[in-house]
């Protein structure tokens, strides 16, 4: 921190001179949000979900691949350990999946739920799929399922006053923690 009369830093907003003795947490990837850029309606490369697959496990955030659908981790969780369960096949709406989707889907959420109990014992989850951009989905065209561990006393005034959240853990440590977790059976 800089003294009243030494110049700001860099960093430090000021006014007439002054620092404001704010400390600031940069979320620059959270822009695209802010300015209503969003993903392609298109299947391939512009779709998260789509584009996830195609790369190797750590750097797409893929925790589990099945025959039909995947889980990988959320790039902007609300909690650590937010993980998704995609389909493979580029589809919108929930009734869209095939009978066999729908029983991975189904059987990868509860999975995930395992999973995340064993390795970091939430006191219960949030589920959850919005199905269109009015509905608040960020990748309206591509359906995915939000599992979403919770713990008593996990909020704090982060993401009231400054639309920030804190997380105790590095996606990278918590997916790697969720793939040592997952079962080899499926």
């Amino acid at each position: 921190m800089t003294e009243p009369h030494d110049p700001p830093l860099e960093d430090e907003r000021s006014f007439a001179g002054v620092p404001d003795g704010f400390d600031r947490l940069w979320t620059p990837h959270r822009m695209a949000y802010v300015t209503g850029e969003r993903p392609s309606d298109e299947a391939g490369e512009g779709c998260p979900f789509c584009a996830a697959p195609d790369k190797d496990d750590a750097e797409g955030l893929v925790v589990h691949r099945g025959e039909t659908c995947f889980v990988v981790m959320n790039l902007f969780p609300y909690n650590a350990g937010h993980v998704l369960v995609c389909p493979y096949r580029h589809v919108s709406l929930y009734i869209d999946l095939t009978d066999e989707e729908t029983a991975e889907f189904t059987a990868l959420t509860k999975t995930a739920i395992r999973v995340l109990q064993a390795t970091s014992n939430p006191h219960g989850f949030n589920l959850g799929m919005n199905q269109g951009a009015v509905a608040g989905a960020g990748v309206a065209a591509h359906l995915h399922q939000h599992v979403i561990p919770r713990w008593g006393g996990d909020m704090n005034f982060l993401p009231i006053i400054a639309q920030t959240k804190a997380l105790p853990i590095l996606l990278e440590d918590a997916r790697a923690a969720l793939v040592a977790a997952w079962p080899t059976d499926g």
